[in-house]
């Protein structure tokens, strides 16, 4: 069929046969993937029924994560961040296992949502799902940074993004770390991630500095200044060590630093 996805149909190849592995999780597979034509279909009925609560009714929810997902660029986006997880993840196998459990890729796709919401202003409702994003995932990204797509979001925990941050597209991130400011100044004052981008766990990236393209920021560094592209930043506060720019950080995810490498 010319309108077949491809990776929808992957997914409910995954998922038929870990019913027949699972019997146990038939019912839940076919609840949330194989009683649905599409992936946003599913998605968005998971994802209602992990976030609804007593103020927000999941049916409500979920009428309007569609309308969201339904917007080509999200659509676009999320299969782009679907398929970054097993091709930069050495833990994962196929796409089935990231859309029922992973909360890095929950939280990124919510978050999408949010912010489609704040660009319709509809504030109201995007700081409510911001705020149950929040309790459900323990990821804190506002609905008003920019998020480009192929993003992969490591564990997650503890991920913090900031109102004026930009991250653009095929960007790593792990779990802890910040995209914040320095205090409190107003007006913009986050991060720039460029295209390519490696933040390594608990890296913090504070005021409005450029991380630049396919560069790597250290595991636990707090970057205060600009980091020049296919550059590594390292340390407290970190410094600036010459990359390669054939790497591309992001895609290796390879948090380890040289060999001759001295704090």
């Amino acid at each position: 069929m010319a309108n077949e996805d491809p990776l929808w149909t992957a997914i409910g190849r995954e998922a038929r046969r870990e019913a027949e592995r699972e019997p146990i999780l038939a019912s839940a597979l076919h609840a949330i993937v194989l009683n649905h034509a599409t992936l946003e279909e599913a998605l968005s009925y998971h994802l209602a029924g992990l976030l609804a609560g007593h103020a927000l009714a999941d049916m409500a929810l979920r009428e309007v994560i569609e309308e969201a997902f339904a917007v080509p660029e999200v659509g676009a986006a999320l299969r782009a961040d679907l398929r970054a997880v097993p091709e930069r993840d050495a833990a994962t196998q196929g796409h089935l296992a990231p859309l029922l459990y992973y909360k890095g890729f929950h939280a990124l796709e919510s978050s999408r949502v949010a912010h489609w919401l704040w660009q319709h202003d509809r504030k109201t409702l995007a700081l409510h799902l911001q705020s149950r994003i929040s309790q459900a995932f323990a990821l804190d990204i506002h609905p008003a940074a920019r998020i480009g797509k192929g993003i992969f979001v490591d564990h997650g925990t503890g991920i913090v993004i900031g109102e004026t941050a930009v991250v653009e597209d095929d960007v790593s991130m792990l779990h802890a770390v910040t995209l914040g400011g320095t205090g409190k100044e107003t007006g913009d004052r986050h991060p720039k991630i460029r295209r390519g981008v490696l933040i390594s766990a608990g890296a913090k990236v504070l005021g409005n500095v450029e991380v630049g393209e396919g560069s790597k920021v250290g595991a636990g560094s707090v970057v205060l200044q600009d980091v020049p592209p296919h550059s590594t930043a390292v340390g407290i506060p970190a410094r600036i060590l010459e990359g390669d720019p054939s790497h591309e950080a992001a895609l290796e995810m390879d948090q380890s630093l040289p060999l001759d490498y001295a704090i």
